[in-house]
């Protein structure tokens, strides 16, 4: 395989969250500037995106969290393309850290050249996909898919699907500027952040919790499957509805709908397991039986990405 290194750099003490690690979507933001870093080994720098005016965007991310990064690890991004064709190219990325060389998370995604004024496709030139085979990797065990099914997507669900099902409204407000990247279009990272910042209301409605209350106790993602499916821009008022798709004595598998307020679209669908986490031991823990029966009172047939 012809891993390259494609980012370096340490976890910073605002890029962590209420659990004392890294907060999930600061690993999305860190894949996107490992994606940027690929297209440039692919001859598509930063000259040739202002030639195009199209530059590679992640279509859809299959992340796993392997071992929680604290503040002030070092770390780095390795990857390269597993296929490249003229529409798409699927990359595998890997994190780790600097001086264990473990293998902190792994990034699976298809990327697509996108117009930096609308988003509209543009097809990735022959001279890029030649390039790929320089790049070229295997997706490792450890990368691949563990708790979720990487099956083709389902149809876009819209709002009204979302509340015929009784989904919990877990986020809504609007897209912020400074949230944004070129084209004013809601940055990569941000998707995740919006879902990472729903996980309280989600836990209060669900759970009656209050993490801001208990110090000892909390919860972790193993694993995200997002899939990308609008691109939302600045002043637009977005929603997330969420619902639990399993439990098991161990861990919880979350599905979340990302929709435009205004014209009621999916913009994106996420499902993530995880587990409770004990925060002094840094250990997983079973889910206690009064806490799982609560929760399968909140199972919704049908959910997914």
């Amino acid at each position: 395989m012809s891993f390259v290194e494609l980012y370096r750099s340490s976890v910073q003490t605002w890029e962590t969250d209420g659990m004392g690690h890294m907060n999930v979507q600061f690993y999305s933001e860190k894949a996107t500037n490992a994606l940027a870093a690929l297209s440039l080994h692919l001859g598509h720098g930063r000259n040739e995106i202002q030639r195009t005016g199209a530059r590679l965007v992640a279509e859809d991310h299959h992340i796993r969290f392997l071992r929680e990064q604290r503040p002030g690890a070092p770390i780095y991004i390795r990857g390269g393309v597993v296929e490249a064709d003229a529409n798409r190219l699927t990359c595998y990325f890997e994190m780790l850290n600097t001086v264990s060389g473990d293998v902190a998370a792994t990034f699976f995604a298809h990327a697509s050249l996108r117009s930096d004024t609308d988003r509209a496709q543009v097809p990735i030139s022959d001279a890029m996909i030649a390039k790929a085979e320089a790049v070229k990797v295997e997706v490792p065990p450890h990368g691949s898919p563990r708790g979720l099914d990487l099956t083709p997507p389902r149809a876009a669900p819209s709002l009204g699907d979302a509340e015929e099902m009784g989904l919990l409204t877990t986020f809504q407000g609007e897209v912020m500027r400074d949230w944004c990247v070129t084209g004013d279009f809601l940055a990569t990272r941000r998707f995740m952040g919006i879902v990472s910042d729903s996980i309280p209301n989600l836990l209060a409605q669900t759970r009656g919790d209050d993490r801001s209350k208990d110090s000892t106790t909390g919860g972790a993602a193993l694993e995200y499957r997002f899939v990308y499916r609008d691109a939302p821009k600045v002043g637009d008022i977005l929603t997330l509805r969420s619902g639990l798709k399993e439990v098991t004595d161990k861990t919880y598998t979350w599905a979340h709908w990302l929709f435009d307020v205004e014209t009621g679209q999916c913009v994106a669908t996420a499902e993530a397991v995880a587990i409770a986490l004990d925060l002094v031991a840094r250990k997983a823990i079973p889910i206690p039986p009064d806490m799982k029966a609560g929760l399968e009172k909140f199972v919704v047939p049908g959910l997914g990405v």
